[in-house]
């Protein structure tokens, strides 16, 4: 009798505990989010005929066949870039120097992604980019944001069927620095980075194992914002390996100035293109004969 009344006083005192620590408003909190949990890879949009998903529309091919919606300007500034890198160079592609994909395209996941939903910031992770944060405590946007590749963004949690979980993330994104572009062909976004990324996360209805990304950008390099949708496939391994990629690590491009040059085997730069001039070399000795 007497260790009954002992076990249900401990009870008693350790339920107490957790109402004073909120351990108990966690548990329920958390309970209230959707499960986008494991590894999430990029997915092909059944409908759409091509086969990897990493150009920035899936539904269209890469490069000009995205039909992007530049300004005159940007348009004639893309095709520049194209004719530098049909010629041997990067044109605007700056990733190839591991300059931080950033915001809207480290969305594409090109290497798998991980989704860690808290209360008050939902973390997006990858192995080929900076962690993200989302923030979700409901947070004011500031007066001033400093600026970084991926930029400042606050989220807002949606119980759209009104039945106490979550379902869908809306997000705004802000803040964020360049240059960037949409994908590897080289789509700027505007120099002035007042880019505003809209996002709205949810699973798919017919597939808890597909998640959708619907995102629109609203740029100053486009004529109106464009609007793409991102989906994802749940790896089925529920202990998933993963591999983070390094982008220094043994990348033989280097960026002097405003020029792109290859470091070959031997330790010697190299140009990229026909014709190409060496960097400026004022500051070296000339090798003596």
């Amino acid at each position: 009798m007497r260790f009954k009344n002992l076990t249900s006083s401990i009870a008693t005192v350790a339920a107490a505990l957790c109402v004073a620590s909120g351990i108990g408003t966690q548990a329920q909190d958390v309970s209230k989010y959707p499960d986008w949990s494991g590894q999430w890879k990029t997915a092909v949009n059944p409908t759409s005929q091509f086969a990897f998903g990493f150009n920035w529309d899936p539904d269209k091919g890469p490069g000009p066949a995205q039909q992007a919606p530049l300004t005159p300007e940007y348009q004639a500034r893309y095709e520049v870039n194209l004719a530098d890198q049909a010629a041997g160079g990067q044109g605007d592609e700056r990733h190839s120097y591991c300059i931080p994909l950033g915001m809207p395209r480290l969305m594409t996941v090109v290497y798998p992604m991980e989704i860690v939903i808290t209360p008050k910031t939902t973390y997006i992770l990858t192995d080929n980019s900076e962690p993200r944060r989302i923030f979700t405590d409901g947070r004011e946007w500031p007066k001033e944001i400093e600026p970084s590749f991926n930029g400042l963004s606050i989220g807002n949690w949606v119980d759209a069927d009104a039945n106490g979980h979550y379902a869908t993330l809306d997000v705004e994104t802000r803040g964020m620095k360049g240059p960037r572009t949409f994908e590897a062909s080289g789509i700027r976004l505007h120099d002035d980075n007042q880019t505003v990324v809209k996002e709205r996360i949810y699973l798919d209805k017919a597939d808890k194992n597909t998640l959708i990304d619907e995102i629109t950008t609203i740029d100053n390099a486009l004529t109106r914002p464009w609007a793409v949708a991102k989906r994802y496939a749940r790896n089925s391994n529920p202990t998933p390996i993963w591999h983070f990629n390094e982008c220094s690590e043994n990348n033989p491009l280097v960026l002097i100035g405003k020029e792109g040059y290859y470091v070959n085997g031997e330790g010697f730069l190299m140009p990229v293109k026909k014709g190409q001039q060496p960097p400026d070399l004022r500051y070296f000795k000339s090798a003596g004969k």
